[in-house]
C-alpha cells in the first residue's frame, strides 16, 4: 500500500531551528517522516550534525533550514544601510515617509568619543532636526491649500490622505544619523555572511551591531553563527581598492545626464524569445537564436506577445525574462536610494554616501517659503561634513541628510524591470522614485522596444515628475 500523501509544518515554537535543519538534512538518507526524524533528535545530536557537516564538510546549504526573526531597535539608517546589504533576507523598516522623528532621534558613533569634533556633529544633527520640524507646520499648511478638504470628508481622514504629501518632502532633511528599526527575517547561513560582513565594516557601530546580532541569533542557532568572525579578506580588499581608487583624478561636479545606459544586450529581445523557445521546444539555444532570425518582426512581436500578453499586475512573469540586462549608472538622492536597495535582485554598487554631488530641492520647500531654511540647513551640513570628513570619511557620512545626491551603479534583468517599474512608477510611490524609475522605463523602451511594449506604462513622465517636485534635481 503506498505511503500517506501529507503536507504539515515543523512549528519554530517547538522544534529549534537548528533541529529543523538537521531534520530536513537527513530525509536525503533516511526513509523516516520529517516528524520522526525530528522526535528522534536531541539539541546536541543536531549541534554535533553541523559541526560534522556544515562546518567540518562545508555543506552549507543545511543552514537554509534554520530561519530567524530579528528585531534591532535604535539602529542609525547607516547601519540599516549595512544590514540591508544582504540579498538573501527579508526586511522591514520604520518609514521616513509614514513616521515623524523627534529632535533627539540620532546616532553619536563611537568614533567621535572625547573627539573636539563631537560638539560640530551634535549640533549639525540637532540643527537638521529642529529644521525638519520647523518644515512640517510649513508643508503641511501648503499642501492643505492644493489639497483642500472634500466635502463630507473629516479632519482625521483629510490628514491621513494629505499627510505622506508634506512628509515625503520633509524627509530630504534627515540625516543618515537617524535611528530607526528594522526586522529581518533570514537564514542561518546568510546570516553568517551577514555577520562577517558586519564584523569587517570600519564603523564600529556596524561592527557592535554584528556582535550583537550574532549573540542573539547563538540563542537559536548556536553552531551555525558560532564561527562567524571578520573576514581579512573584506578589510584588506576594501582597503587596497580605496587606495587604488584614490589614484584617479576626482571631480564631484554632476553629470549633465543623472541616468545613464551604460550597457545593454543589443540582441536582448532575442535572447529572451529564444530562451522560451528553447524552453518549450526541442531544440538548442543556438537553433532558437537562428530561426529568430528568419522571423519577421510581426512573428516576433507575436512571440513576446504570447510571452506577455496576457501578464496581469499580480502574476509572476516567466523566468525566460532574465536573458537579457541593463547597466545604469545613476545619480540620485538618498531618500531614493535607501528604497531602491530593497529591489535586492538587482546587483548594486553604490558610492560612498558624502554632500559632495550636491542636492535636490524638492518643490515644496519653495512653494511654501522655506526653501531658504532649507538651503541654509544643507549648506551648513555640507560644512561640517568637510570637517569631519579629514577626521573619517565614514563617520562624516552619518551627517549628510536624505536629500543629498549619490551614484549608484545598477544592473537587472527584464523580469526584475517589470517589477521595480510597475512598483515604482505607482501614484502612491515616491515622487523621487516615480522619476527614477521613469526614466530607467524610457532608456529600455529605447533599446528593447519589443519586449518595452509590456512594461507598465506611468501615468506621467518623468520629466513631469520632475518639474512637478522639483525645484533642483
Amino acid at each position: 500500500m503506498p505511503a500517506k500523501h501529507q503536507i504539515y509544518l515543523l512549528d519554530p515554537q517547538k522544534i529549534p531551528p537548528e533541529t529543523i535543519a538537521v531534520t530536513f538534512a537527513k530525509t536525503s538518507r533516511s526513509p523516516e517522516s520529517f516528524r520522526e526524524i525530528a522526535a528522534e533528535l536531541t539539541a546536541a545530536q543536531s549541534a554535533h550534525f553541523h559541526e560534522k557537516w556544515v562546518v567540518g564538510y562545508g555543506h552549507a546549504s543545511v543552514a537554509e533550514h534554520a530561519v530567524l526573526h530579528i528585531a534591532a531597535e535604535n539602529i542609525s539608517r547607516l547601519a540599516v544601510e549595512t544590514l540591508e546589504g544582504n540579498r538573501l533576507a527579508s526586511y522591514t523598516e520604520k518609514s521616513t515617509r509614514y513616521q515623524k522623528w523627534d529632535q533627539e532621534s540620532f546616532y553619536i558613533p563611537s568614533e567621535l568619543e572625547g573627539h573636539p569634533l563631537r560638539g560640530l556633529y551634535e549640533e549639525t544633527c540637532r540643527m537638521l532636526f529642529e529644521t525638519y520640524l520647523q518644515a512640517l507646520p510649513h508643508l503641511q499648511a501648503q499642501v492643505e491649500k492644493c489639497s483642500p478638504r472634500q466635502e463630507n470628508e473629516s479632519e482625521k481622514r483629510w490628514q491621513a490622505r494629505i499627510r505622506t504629501d508634506y512628509i515625503d518632502a520633509a524627509r530630504f532633511l534627515l540625516p543618515a544619523a537617524s535611528l530607526a528599526n528594522v526586522g529581518v527575517t533570514i537564514n542561518a547561513r546568510a546570516l553568517e555572511h551577514a555577520i562577517c560582513k558586519m564584523l569587517s565594516h570600519p564603523l564600529a557601530e556596524v561592527r557592535t551591531l554584528g556582535e550583537e546580532i550574532k549573540q542573539v541569533a547563538r540563542a537559536e542557532v548556536p553552531t551555525l553563527v558560532k564561527y562567524a568572525n571578520a573576514a581579512p579578506y573584506l578589510q584588506s580588499t576594501s582597503q587596497l581598492l580605496v587606495d587604488a581608487a584614490s589614484t584617479l583624478p576626482i571631480s564631484h561636479a554632476l553629470e549633465q545626464d543623472w541616468c545613464r545606459l551604460v550597457h545593454y544586450d543589443p540582441e536582448g529581445d532575442n535572447q529572451v524569445l529564444a530562451a522560451a523557445l528553447y524552453r518549450y521546444g526541442e531544440i538548442s539555444y543556438t537553433q532558437a537564436m537562428e530561426a529568430l532570425k528568419q522571423y519577421s518582426p510581426a512573428e516576433r512581436a507575436e512571440l513576446a506577445k504570447l510571452m506577455l500578453g496576457t501578464l496581469d499586475c499580480h502574476d509572476i512573469p516567466l523566468r525566460e525574462l532574465e536573458y537579457t540586462a541593463y547597466t545604469f549608472d545613476l545619480i540620485l538622492d538618498q531618500g531614493a536610494y535607501f528604497e531602491l536597495k530593497r529591489h535586492r535582485m538587482m546587483t548594486q554598487t553604490p558610492q560612498m554616501l558624502t554632500t559632495r554631488l550636491g542636492y535636490t530641492v524638492p518643490k515644496l520647500f519653495t512653494d511654501s517659503g522655506f526653501e531658504a531654511a532649507y538651503r541654509h540647513a544643507m549648506d551648513k551640513t555640507i560644512q561640517a561634513y568637510e570637517r569631519l570628513a579629514t577626521f573619517n570619511p565614514q563617520v562624516a557620512a552619518y551627517l549628510v541628510p536624505n536629500g543629498f545626491n549619490r551614484r549608484v551603479l545598477l544592473e537587472f534583468n527584464f523580469r526584475t524591470a517589470l517589477h521595480f517599474i510597475r512598483l515604482r512608477t505607482a501614484p502612491n510611490a515616491h515622487f523621487s522614485m516615480r522619476r527614477v524609475a521613469g526614466r530607467i522605463a524610457a532608456e529600455i523602451h529605447a533599446v528593447s522596444p519589443l519586449l518595452a511594449r509590456y512594461l507598465p506604462t506611468p501615468q506621467e513622465t518623468w520629466q513631469t515628475v520632475e518639474a512637478v517636485h522639483f525645484t533642483q534635481a
